[in-house]
């Protein structure tokens, strides 16, 4: 396995040669108190929470030679010490397409261990195989769509200072939900696409001035759990609610998706991982 770097030591945005046998050294571990250090974040998390990442395109073949399909579904904790660089991923699961096991378990003990050790903490992962991929379900999040508001937006870089709260009033428990969240990858530039889930309870924070900070993201270059804790951050320090979560549902790319959850209170269960419309 590659030794924890930067992110423009990893494969993005070079051209790779795609290894079709099994390959644990092509995952790239990338350290997450590199990007927290920025936002103030030493010592105990002010949030708890997970990765959720979906596999689609994972194949291997039994021991007779005939492929096998499943969609994972991985859970990376966010106290984790490293991120998983994404390209790396994908590498590293395309390295099973001619790799011959003896079945499921076979691969999962793999995955698990291979998994476990780049991210630096215990995953969790499941198959879903294809008698079963009825089963997956299609939702959207809930809560009162920003994107419905009229506002005049300028500029796109995140500005925490947009975001305000009414303080002097009685706390709320609200649910808000944009479409609109879009930032690009810290090393290539190209756009991520995601909707982004906000929970909390406190002082009622003003919607336009919500959605004016989440469209602020939109040429800002950040991976997607990096993008996620800095809006649970600006919510926390700008707004100061007693209970908040933050949930982004991100687009796939190379057969992955990422869907990152922090929260500073429980609900005794991780969110849904639901695939919405446009995953």
């Amino acid at each position: 396995m590659t030794t924890s770097s930067t992110p423009d030591a990893s494969p993005l945005g070079k051209p790779s040669v795609y290894q079709t046998q099994y390959d644990p050294s092509l995952l790239f571990p990338i350290p997450r108190q590199g990007k927290r250090d920025e936002l103030g974040l030493t010592g105990d998390l002010p949030f708890f929470g997970v990765d959720i990442w979906n596999a689609y395109e994972l194949s291997w073949l039994n021991m007779r030679g005939k492929p096998q399909v499943a969609i994972a579904r991985i859970m990376a904790p966010a106290d984790s010490p490293n991120i998983i660089e994404s390209k790396s991923f994908k590498l590293y699961l395309n390295s099973f397409n001619q790799t011959k096991l003896g079945g499921t378990d076979a691969l999962l003990e793999l995955l698990r261990a291979d998994l476990s050790a780049g991210f630096g903490a215990p995953v969790q992962i499941s198959l879903t195989l294809p008698e079963d991929f009825a089963k997956i379900s299609i939702g959207e999040l809930d809560g009162m769509l920003l994107d419905r508001l009229d506002i005049e937006v300028n500029d796109y870089t995140p500005d925490p200072s947009l975001l305000q709260a009414a303080h002097d009033e009685a706390p709320v428990e609200e649910t808000l939900l944009s479409n609109l969240l879009k930032s690009n990858c810290l090393v290539t530039g190209q756009p991520d696409w995601g909707s982004v889930q906000i929970h909390y309870v406190g002082p009622q924070i003003n919607q336009a001035s919500l959605l004016h900070y989440l469209i602020g993201f939109r040429e800002h270059n950040e991976f997607h759990e990096q993008c996620v804790e800095r809006i649970f951050m600006d919510i926390l320090r700008q707004c100061k609610p007693q209970k908040l979560a933050v949930y982004a549902r991100y687009t796939r790319r190379g057969g992955l998706d990422i869907n990152p959850w922090r929260s500073n209170f429980s609900t005794g269960k991780p969110p849904s991982n639901a695939r919405n419309a446009r995953q």
